[in-house]
């Protein structure tokens, strides 16, 4: 190092400013805000971090990350080495901050667990921190009456498997003398057909009713299956009544489910439902990027931008477009640019895309284009600029997604349907004749439905 005299506290102060802009808010502040520098030498720099746990996963996710920036701050190579916090006691903590009994061997995982599936890999954003906290809940502390049964309910690829699975393992690491099972709805099937079959349900009524954690998945596929749902009942009955842990998911909120017997949702919604909603925007970059890093790609914000403005609904197509994108990477032997990842996000979409854009979008983007207010294009302004990006916007929203020449008017600030029509007929005529409008258009439409040809 140039400077020998510089002290630790301002180095690492100065390479978290710069950490600052290269991750997402809510991994900063997870992550490198409770770390306290220790000391610093000429070729190290030692930092103290909270627990093993954060030690491991700042180990395996971060360290290059923050050696690159320490060099960019310092113009010279450190490396980084980590200590635990003495006040953790030696042995570690929790995921959520509760102190661990040394254990006299590790914990194993049920073999049913996914272990890639934890609540440390879990992304919270206001679509589903109630969940998550309900989950962690039930995982530091199974059998609480009133998060019993704990139903988790929403959409497909919300992440309701993912934290089933996470409070088995969590529990599993906590409590390896408990007794899990987690299995879906359709293997709980399966297993029963096949003790009838064989002819040794007591078998098969010992094996799910002696548990000390229920984990069962997707609970609508029990519709319509009288006597699947007659077993499951008495096995609910059992485990609820000794105390027992049991958590579920599902498509919808028990009440809305059909198929099912009115005894059985009324167990349902003995507990605690709790939902998880589409991730915003936030999430969606940071399970992104978060995905991106445990791909090991180095992707920059404008591409993670995109996916994230245009893939919306789902955390399982996030995920999914990542690996193609990965994937055709690897096989064309080609650097990951946008034009990749357009066709990456078309390939997954398709014409889905067109059809969810809206007007707002489409005024969102000229008003970009154009530098002007979104609340100016829609205004009764007449200056001769406005007229020509709102006219441009009215056209857009015509060609790409056809709204009605009445809707229009309304969201242009009330204008009647010829003045619409007027805008639409003039950008169409300048277009042919004016290479500047043509050019403008489009970008414009290239930007907002893929190149798809």
């Amino acid at each position: 190092m140039d400077n020998l005299n510089i002290t630790y506290e301002t180095v690492w102060e100065n390479t978290k400013e710069m950490l600052r802009h290269s991750v997402p808010d809510q991994a900063y502040s997870t992550w490198f805000e409770p770390i306290n520098p220790i000391a610093l030498t000429d070729s190290e720099l030692i930092l103290e971090v909270p627990n093993q746990f954060f030690f491991e996963w700042i180990e395996s996710h971060y360290t290059a990350l923050i050696e690159r920036t320490l060099w960019k701050n310092l113009q010279s190579e450190i490396k980084v080495k980590y200590t635990v916090s003495p006040e953790s006691g030696q042995v570690g903590l929790d995921i959520a901050g509760a102190p661990l009994t040394p254990k006299p061997k590790p914990p194993q995982e049920p073999p049913q667990l996914n272990s890639r599936y934890t609540f440390s890999a879990f992304i919270e954003g206001a679509n589903n921190q109630f969940a998550r906290a309900a989950a962690t809940s039930v995982a530091e502390t199974p059998g609480q009456p009133n998060f019993n049964p704990l139903v988790i309910y929403g959409g497909v690829g919300l992440g309701k498997t993912h934290l089933l699975h996470a409070i088995g393992n969590h529990i599993a690491h906590l409590r390896p003398e408990l007794k899990i099972i987690c299995a879906t709805s359709e293997k709980f099937t399966l297993d029963f057909i096949s003790s009838i079959q064989k002819n040794n349900t007591v078998e098969f009524s010992r094996k799910y009713r002696s548990v000390d954690v229920l984990l069962i998945d997707d609970v609508q596929f029990f519709q319509n299956k009288e006597q699947t749902q007659e077993q499951f009942f008495h096995t609910f009955n059992e485990l609820y009544q000794s105390g027992k842990q049991i958590v579920l998911t599902a498509d919808r909120y028990p009440g809305e489910m059909s198929g099912l017997q009115d005894r059985l949702l009324s167990r349902f919604q003995s507990g605690l439902a709790v939902d998880i909603q589409p991730p915003d925007f936030e999430v969606r970059v940071a399970i992104l990027m978060a995905k991106a890093e445990e791909n090991g790609l180095d992707l920059p914000y404008d591409i993670v931008e995109f996916m994230a403005t245009h893939i919306k609904n789902n955390v399982r197509e996030l995920e999914s477009t990542i690996i193609r994108i990965l994937a055709h990477s690897s096989l064309t032997n080609r650097e990951i640019d946008m034009a990749m990842v357009k066709q990456a996000v078309k390939d997954r979409l398709g014409k889905q895309f067109i059809s969810e854009l809206t007007i707002e979008d489409i005024i969102g983007r000229v008003s970009e284009a154009t530098n002007l207010t979104e609340e100016v294009l829609i205004s009764a302004s007449r200056k001769k600029p406005l007229v020509e990006a709102r006219q441009v916007a009215i056209y857009l929203c015509r060609e790409i997604i056809g709204t009605p020449l009445v809707e229009l008017g309304l969201h242009f600030g009330g204008r009647d349907h010829t003045t619409i029509l007027h805008a639409c007929r003039t950008i169409e005529k300048r277009k042919k004749k004016e290479p500047r409008i043509k050019q403008l258009v489009t970008k414009l439409q290239q930007e907002l439905t893929f190149p798809l040809t």
